[in-house]
């Protein structure tokens, strides 16, 4: 019944576009459906089995045993309607976008998930989109579904202004705040247990991108506050707070006709969530000398790289090959075994039979170190995808 609904909300949005009197309204349905197949040689959590992500990588000798299963997967087909209408005050763009990759409490599943649900008139905008603090024009043209470990990449719901817009462009949002901690060695304590996260103001963020005919630059900000607040009711007061921030750098550099660069390096203290692939954003360590507080919360410091290149062959075939690294300064009263630094790495032969139609084949490799027990574990996969988009402007 959902779905009937659903379809005919769709078919009616022409006509009702077209009712509002002028001929520059657009409505476009869009979207692809998409096979992954392949196999992987080693170990990886079986919730994460068609992606490459180094934070779900085993932190201990076999934790996934065991190795060797092919995998076949649907979920990364995506639909999604957009529209713009002309008015007195500009241009009305909205955009909603799912896809069928579960996460979360879905992680595994194929399921629902939305991905931008945004809406802008003139210089303003609101809704769930790509943060300013990211730059999506890093992500390669690759087969894997994830991307790359130390990429930047956060759809987050915000309220943006954005002074200049085109090719080059100035954004800054107000962005949904929230973060995670990593309670280490002290998880079970009671004391710890009772403290609890609030986030009193937004994230700030902003961007700044220079275009050019050679490709173009871009500089992105964010700051935010985190703050903790200690329930219980013993002597002990574990409350706290802290700023998080980070400056991200990024650009495409286009090399003749066939080639582009995409290249981003980020580093930050406390922005893991912002990341494509981190974990907490808060670590605990010791706090000598005060016995009301013995620990204490700290932001953790992430530095994040990314070095692509997209080659075009010819009007038939890509590749695309590169190379990421998330790497994090862990607290001292973090587990042994807590994610510390993850590589990444990709390349692939991809080509188009005709428009909208992909395929390709593709070798993945993750690699995970842990914080101060000396092991890590890498993982190997090759992945085949057949991909099939559409597109239609009414």
């Amino acid at each position: 019944m959902k779905a009937r609904l659903f379809a005919l909300l769709l078919c009616s949005l022409p006509s009702a576009m077209a009712a509002q009197g002028t001929s520059d309204s657009k409505f476009e349905a869009y979207g692809f459906v998409m096979l992954d197949a392949g196999y992987n040689f080693d170990q990886s959590d079986p919730a994460w089995f068609d992606a490459v992500r180094t934070t779900k990588l085993p932190a201990f000798e076999n934790q996934f045993a065991p190795n060797g299963n092919v995998f076949f997967s649907a979920r990364q087909t995506r639909f999604g309607v957009r529209s713009t209408l002309p008015t007195s005050v500009g241009d009305l763009k909205t955009t909603f976008e799912f896809e069928l990759y579960g996460v979360g409490v879905d992680a595994g599943q194929t399921t629902f998930r939305l991905r931008h649900a945004y809406g802008e008139l003139g210089k303003f905008g609101a809704g769930q989109t790509w943060s300013p603090f990211m730059d999506i024009d890093v992500f390669p043209n690759t087969l894997e579904y994830w991307g790359p470990a130390g990429m930047v990449f956060f759809r987050n719901l915000q309220v943006r202004w954005m002074p200049k817009q085109g090719d080059s462009r100035i954004t800054i949002a107000l962005e949904r705040p929230g973060a995670s901690a990593d309670q280490g060695s002290l998880a079970d304590r009671i004391q710890v247990q009772d403290v609890r996260a609030r986030f009193p103001l937004p994230d700030l963020s902003g961007e700044w991108r220079h275009a050019a005919k050679w490709g173009y630059v871009e500089a992105a900000g964010i700051v935010r506050y985190i703050k903790w607040e200690d329930q219980g009711t013993d002597a002990i007061d574990l409350s706290g707070d802290a700023v998080g921030w980070g400056v991200n750098l990024s650009s495409n550099l286009k090399l003749g006709q066939q080639n582009v660069v995409r290249l981003q390096g980020m580093y930050g203290d406390g922005v893991e969530n912002y990341m494509n692939d981190a974990p907490a954003d808060v670590g605990v360590e010791t706090n000598a000398g005060d016995p009301t507080a013995p620990i204490k919360g700290v932001t953790l410091p992430v530095l994040g790289i990314v070095a692509f290149l997209d080659h075009t062959w010819n009007e038939r075939f890509t590749t695309s090959v590169g190379y990421s690294m998330v790497d994090i300064d862990n607290s001292e009263l973090q587990s042994p075994n807590a994610f510390s630094r993850g590589d990444y790495a990709i390349g692939n032969l991809l080509y188009s039979p005709a428009p909208g139609v992909t395929t390709g084949a593709e070798l993945q490799w993750g690699h995970r170190d842990n914080f101060s027990d000396g092991f890590s574990s890498d993982q190997v996969r090759i992945q085949f995808s057949f991909k099939y988009a559409f597109s239609k402007t009414f």
